[in-house]
């Protein structure tokens, strides 16, 4: 029996080129060894408010991109969160499991915290208010999502890195409430791709929430928005490359062109050594609008027809019902609780 890989992204901000090296590119090639489900996690896109209209298309943008770059709805299950109701009954069963000191240890909530405490009362109060509940318990909803499979493998980048630890942990305590139940899932991929950081700052990792315009490269951006992007991208004071002595910026888009061409360490070195950095750029800015150009043009085919995806994301959601089903029925006669 194949491991089981579970992967999920928010339909918020824009898939990019740090999202397409650093994890889809390898789950399409991973998806043959691996029983792969990958989930569209709209119900944690909603911790905080989203326009309807914009999420419900996002929604769509995402699995589209997904496809486009080489996930087989036929090899792997492609679906959406809240269509799969398992997985917020789940969520409930496990938050009155979980301790809430160990939610309040959660970087996000506790960022948003040490932020209120620096208000006068009034305004923490105020701010405390404003902060909606999801916020302190989504990491229970995304041990929820995990668990609902008895996924073995969780590929997550270091900003999820403590919320996974918190699902292991999570998984340990109603296994010994309640007898062996959970997989407790492992910390990392088999096999992970290149980290590609910030344009704008080469010291941050590349994201789909930031808001810099010369931040990340996304999916779908033209060419000439891609080019541009690139060129203006930050190097260091050196007049060349150098690898014995490379600063960030360097390194990053060095790492951009070896992500797409797949070439070896020595054979990079032969070629970009002592290159200047605009014909650096020049040769990056190419390489990934070769690379995005193919992945565009399917993206455009696979929204033609609205109901290819609907298909698709219905047929995954059928695909992954009965294992969520058959967990929940589990957790629900462990607990004591009603299951027919």
């Amino acid at each position: 029996m194949k491991a089981r890989v579970f992967s999920g992204v928010q339909p918020t901000g824009n898939l990019h080129i740090g999202n397409y090296l650093g994890a889809i590119k390898n789950f399409a090639a991973l998806q043959h060894d691996y029983e792969c489900i990958f989930c569209v996690v709209d119900l944690h896109a909603v911790t905080v408010y989203q326009n309807p209209a914009e999420l419900r298309a996002k929604i769509l943008e995402i699995a589209g991109l997904f496809v486009a770059a080489g996930i087989d709805p036929k090899v792997s299950s492609l679906m959406v969160q809240s269509a799969v109701p398992q997985h917020a009954e789940l969520s409930w069963m496990l938050t009155c499991v979980t301790p809430v000191g160990w939610l309040y240890r959660m970087t996000q909530f506790k960022a948003k915290a040490e932020q209120a405490r620096g208000l006068s009362e009034a305004g923490r109060d105020d701010a405390l208010v404003s902060v909606g509940d999801g916020l302190l318990q989504y990491p229970v909803l995304m041990a929820a999502d995990i668990l609902l499979y008895n996924a073995a493998i969780v590929p997550v980048g270091e900003d999820q890195a403590q919320h996974l630890e918190l699902t292991r942990d999570i998984a340990a305590r109603f296994n010994s409430l309640y007898g062996e139940t959970f997989v407790v899932p492992a910390t990392r991929l088999p096999a992970v791709g290149a980290r590609i950081m910030g344009l704008d700052d080469p010291e941050k990792k590349m994201s789909k929430s930031a808001t810099g315009s010369g931040h990340a490269i996304a999916l779908l951006d033209p060419p000439d928005a891609a080019r541009k992007k690139i060129m203006r991208a930050v190097t260091d004071t050196m007049p060349a490359v150098d690898f014995d002595h490379m600063g960030p910026g360097v390194a990053n888009l060095l790492a951009i062109f070896q992500g797409f061409s797949e070439w070896p360490d020595d054979r990079m070195r032969r070629h970009f050594e002592g290159k200047r950095y605009g014909d650096l750029k020049k040769e990056v800015a190419e390489m990934v609008i070769s690379h995005l150009a193919p992945l565009q043009q399917r993206y455009r085919e696979i929204t033609a027809d609205p109901k290819y995806l609907a298909d698709v994301l219905a047929d995954g959601a059928r695909r992954v019902s009965p294992a969520a089903e058959a967990t929940v029925r589990t957790v629900k006669q462990r607990m004591g609780l009603y299951a027919e």
